[in-house]
C-alpha cells in the first residue's frame, strides 16, 4: 500500500475528526472507514467497528490513519470505482453537524463524517 503521493498523505483527518475518532474508539474498539461512491451517503466515509464491513477485490486500502489517542491505526478503504475518480486528490476526513447514514458509528452523535479534498500536487 502506498498511502502517500510524492510524500503527501492520500488521507488525513482534521482535529475535529480525530477527536470524534477517539470517542468512537473508546466506545467501540478498533475502527475502520469505507467510502463506497454510491448515491446519497455513498460519497461520505462510513465509520464501522473494524471488520464489520467486509472489503474485497473491489476495494482499495488508501491509508492506515494513525490518530493520537486511538490504539490502532484506522484503515481507510474506498471502492475501486470511486478511487478511479478521486485518485488525483488528497482526502481530508472532517466532521460536521448533521445526520448522515444510520449505519455509520457517528450517527447517534448528531454529527457526520465528510470528505474535503485537495488536488495532489497543490
Amino acid at each position: 500500500m502506498d498511502d502517500t503521493h510524492e510524500g503527501v498523505p492520500r488521507v488525513e483527518v482534521t482535529g475535529a475528526a480525530a477527536g470524534l475518532l477517539r470517542r468512537l474508539s473508546a466506545a467501540h474498539g478498533p475502527l475502520m472507514f469505507h467510502q463506497s461512491g454510491g448515491c446519497c451517503d455513498g460519497s461520505a466515509p462510513m465509520c464501522y467497528p473494524a471488520g464489520e464491513f467486509r472489503t474485497g477485490a473491489s476495494d482499495v486500502l488508501l491509508a492506515e490513519l494513525a490518530v493520537e489517542g486511538v490504539g490502532e491505526p484506522v484503515p481507510f478503504w474506498m471502492s475501486r470505482s470511486q478511487f478511479e475518480v478521486w485518485s488525483h486528490t488528497r482526502l481530508i476526513v472532517d466532521v460536521v453537524p448533521g445526520r448522515g447514514s444510520g449505519f455509520s458509528l457517528e450517527a447517534p452523535e448528531g454529527v457526520r463524517f465528510l470528505i474535503r479534498s485537495r488536488l495532489l500536487g497543490t
